[in-house]
């Protein structure tokens, strides 16, 4: 969420966990690839898994990791064999009064870790025969998807994100308990279809509210009852809820949010699409859930789930390479260390989680943060990265560079706009400004400059298969392969999105730097305007100038004015929206509406700018230098249009 705009930070609010594939074949190669040293321990050198060895390693590690990053506090559990192995607070809960974060009571957010209590829902719900994961889910609503692409929308597609789905953010958020209406939610905010169901994965947070509210509809309660009902109290979860606000006999348990440890505290954050994010829990409490998930659906007396629906629940759904990570049903593969591993991580604002099952070991780990902190790596991935590296260390097999790899690396080179995005509203422009950009840096080497290591440099992949890259010195494998109609797909360690490859109509690698250009001619036209005229009066010259000629030299820079008024307003308006909620709703429309205005009266003045520059050359009398300069000012224009055009800037959609 940092690497883009303040636009992306908002739009982008999804879980995301570096992940890993299992190993493909090598196909036929050259030479073998040496990876890089690794120290090989024999068994009786791995630490074993055990409550003091761990708390001793994160006892160490925790701490130092909160202090270099300014994160007020985390909270984090392990299980092993069906029992709590370990559990721990770190930090603050509220830093001003030094109340610290006890995992057994403080409650975090773990955003759309909260998912798997939908889908867990919707599973119990299929088990008893009232839901069918393959029927029309139109048939379980009192509204209507829209008909698109000739294809019903399903339950496996919900899970599996992919419905289809454009991405959208208004009213995700709110500051009003009155708004938290999900059966009015989820139909006065229906999406865009983009893409036919089942085919391109693109996480949908609207899509899991709508999950919830057929949990409502069939089990005639409201979604926060049946979950407390149906999980929480079975699995002892007494310190769990998706009610929002909390409840008076939880609301002292509830750390703070922050931005920064060393900053002021952030208010309560009320996700309309509740369903979709808004649990709040302690570390112990998810710990259960977690060992319920791993023990076949049972926990103690108490079962949620039968074991062949666990069992479902955790297969491969949806891939679109059987080498690649999939997504489950509602789970997502992240295989790491040798080991096949689901989970799911959450991302609020301000809360930042995850939660890995690793299946084959019986182990689970739950890790949420009360702070964003300052790094632009996640620190949860970091802690989660060296308990593997520590408990179960993985001997990478030698690879093979195949004889294609340069011609590979080249062919695959371009800009990629992630499948999660916005289609028709102005958050167009934050897919086009964080694509993805992928370069051929070596004999058979690729680099993706936001896929970054813990030291924030870019991460370089190996060409080991046909279209196929490996991380150097790394475990994230990507994998590319075109689609239906021959664009060709980037498959990242991600399984719910995946990449697209961009012409140059929306190509940031073209389509940015001809944007700061044009902007700063714009710019530089205006702050010149008035020094050039003291400068004229200083000297005693004066411009002879029509009333014609004056006019349009008037209307030029108020056009160009207009344009740039346009979008310092539009990113300071979605900026401001980060913190005052209510902009990115109903109530902030009007504003996004009166921007946009002056972004249409700037787009039309740009038939002033083409006539000035028209009358320019026509003018015998005028200068070379002055007709070049309409010339200039023509095309900047142009420049500042094409990506106003290719974002959707303009565009009036009541959905964003």
């Amino acid at each position: 969420m940092k690497q883009f705009t303040a636009i992306v930070l908002f739009a982008l609010i999804f879980s995301s966990v570096p992940a890993q594939v299992p190993q493909l074949p090598a196909t036929p190669t050259k030479d073998p690839i040496e990876q890089p040293p690794v120290v090989i321990r024999t068994p009786s050198e791995i630490p074993e898994l055990t409550a003091s060895d761990i708390g001793a390693f994160l006892d160490a590690a925790v701490p130092l990791q909160l202090q270099r990053e300014d994160i007020a506090g985390a909270t984090i559990a392990v299980v092993k064999d069906g029992q709590l192995l370990f559990a721990m607070g770190y930090g603050y809960a509220d830093v001003e009064n030094k109340k610290p974060v006890s995992a057994e009571e403080t409650l975090f957010r773990p955003g759309s870790v909260s998912k798997l209590f939908t889908w867990t829902a919707v599973m119990q719900l299929y088990e008893q025969g009232k839901l069918d994961l393959d029927r029309d889910v139109n048939d379980y609503i009192d509204f209507r998807i829209p008909d698109a692409f000739g294809k019903p929308i399903t339950l496996k597609n919900i899970m599996s994100h992919t419905p289809g789905f454009e991405e959208q953010i208004k009213d995700l958020f709110t500051d009003d308990p009155a708004k938290i209406n999900l059966g009015q939610y989820v139909k006065t905010h229906i999406p865009t279809r983009i893409y036919p169901p089942g085919t391109v994965p693109a996480y949908s947070n609207y899509a899991t509210a709508l999950a919830g509210y057929i949990v409502e509809r069939v089990s005639g309660q409201p979604f926060n009852d049946y979950v407390n009902e149906k999980i929480f109290k079975p699995l002892g979860m007494t310190r769990s809820t998706f009610v929002q606000p909390l409840p008076e006999g939880l609301s002292s348990f509830m750390s703070n949010g922050y931005q920064l440890g060393s900053g002021e505290p952030k208010h309560f954050e009320l996700v309309t699409a509740f369903p979709a994010g808004s649990m709040s829990s302690s570390a112990t409490d998810m710990a259960r859930f977690i060992t319920a998930h791993l023990q076949g659906g049972q926990l103690g007396e108490a079962r949620i789930l039968k074991p062949e629906t666990v069992e479902l629940m955790h297969s491969r759904l949806f891939s679109l390479d059987d080498g690649a990570n999939a997504m489950c049903y509602g789970f997502y593969e992240e295989s790491r260390n040798g080991s096949r591993i689901i989970g799911h991580a959450g991302d609020t604002l301000y809360f930042h989680s995850d939660l890995h099952l690793m299946l084959d070991k019986g182990v689970g780990f739950f890790i949420s943060y009360n702070s964003g902190g300052k790094s632009e790596v996640s620190g949860r991935t970091i802690i989660w990265e060296a308990f593997l590296d520590r408990y179960f260390p993985y001997q990478p097999a030698t690879t093979t560079t195949p004889d294609s790899a340069k011609a590979d690396a080249s062919s695959v080179s371009g800009t990629y706009v992630l499948s999660r995005r916005s289609e028709t509203s102005f958050l167009k422009s934050a897919s086009l400004i964080g694509a993805f950009t992928v370069y051929p840096v070596g004999e058979g080497l690729i680099e993706v400059e936001q896929l970054t290591k813990p030291n924030g440099k870019p991460k370089k992949f190996r060409a080991i298969g046909s279209m196929n890259f490996l991380e150097d010195g790394g475990q994230d494998k990507l994998f590319f392969k075109p689609d239906q109609s021959g664009r060709m797909q980037m498959l990242i360690p991600y399984p719910f999105f995946v990449g697209q490859r961009v012409g140059l109509y929306e190509n940031k690698r073209v389509l940015l730097p001809v944007l700061g250009v044009s902007l700063g001619i714009m710019l530089l036209t205006l702050l010149l305007w008035p020094i050039a005229w003291f400068v004229r009066r200083h000297y005693g010259h004066k411009l002879e100038l029509t009333r014609k000629e004056l006019l349009l030299r008037i209307g030029v820079r108020l056009v160009l004015a207009l344009n740039l008024v346009f979008l310092v307003a539009l990113i300071a308006l979605v900026t401001y929206g980060l913190t005052h909620l209510w902009i990115l709703g109903d109530r902030g429309t009007i504003w996004f509406r009166l921007i946009q205005i002056l972004g249409v009266l700037g787009a039309l003045g740009t038939l002033v700018v083409i006539f000035n520059a028209v009358q320019a050359w026509r003018n015998k009398q005028r200068r070379i230098w002055g007709k070049l300069q309409a010339t200039i000012l023509v095309l900047a224009c142009f420049g500042f249009l094409w990506f106003v055009f290719a974002g959707k800037l303009l565009s009036f959609s009541s959905s964003y």
